[in-house]
């Protein structure tokens, strides 16, 4: 599963139309650039193969008053909308998924109801205890990764992974049913959305 493809349609999906230059300004917001492949190239690559694909739609805009080639804008059609619901809830109910995918799912959490959210991390715990038992049926932690030789500690990494997943998990769950954050269906958008997070910059600059 590809982190830019849920970053993209979701900062494009947050304006409603947006061109370039405000998709990257949102998600470098982020500081997903430094944490994903959202650099200015495979943003603009991600927003024309989106457009290819019926996921986003195109459109011109009158060409700048400096002379330059029009100003392309996107909105997000109504299979992309569905397609980012899609990769939304994958990022966040699979146990074993990249730290980068994890990430762009937490980033656009609040875009769920918050039922649907809190069931979906509830099952990203289940399955990391499943994943984890996976392990302990070749390994005890309790004996340490000496038992096997110096591959007991791959073993050992695993185990203390799926733990500190887990906890994780369990602790966004329970700041969710406390009311953190403002989900959909629920008022304005949460701050901390590309979105939230670029008027915020604006009413400073």
């Amino acid at each position: 599963m590809s982190a830019i493809r849920l970053l993209v349609l979701g900062a494009v999906r947050q304006h409603g139309r947006a061109h370039g230059y405000q998709v990257l300004n949102d998600l470098e917001s982020w500081g997903a650039h430094e944490w994903s492949t959202a650099k200015p190239g495979s943003i603009y690559h991600a927003l024309r193969q989106l457009t290819k694909q019926g996921l986003l739609l195109a459109h011109e805009t009158a060409p700048s008053t400096v002379g330059g080639p029009p100003r392309t804008e996107y909105e997000i059609t109504q299979r992309g909308a569905e397609e980012f619901l899609s990769l939304l809830r994958a990022a966040l109910v699979s146990h074993d998924q990249r730290l980068d995918v994890l990430s762009s799912g937490v980033g656009f959490i609040v875009h769920l109801p918050r039922r649907e959210a809190v069931a979906l991390l509830q099952e990203r715990v289940e399955g990391l205890q499943a994943w984890r038992t996976s392990v302990t049926d070749y390994y005890t932690p309790e004996d340490g990764p000496g038992q096997l030789g110096h591959i007991g500690e791959i073993m050992n990494l695993w185990v203390h992974s799926a733990d500190a997943g887990a906890e994780w998990t369990r602790g966004l769950i329970e700041r969710i049913e406390d009311g953190a954050y403002t989900f959909a269906g629920e008022e304005e958008p949460s701050v901390g959305t590309p979105q939230a997070l670029s008027a915020k910059a604006d009413r400073a600059s």
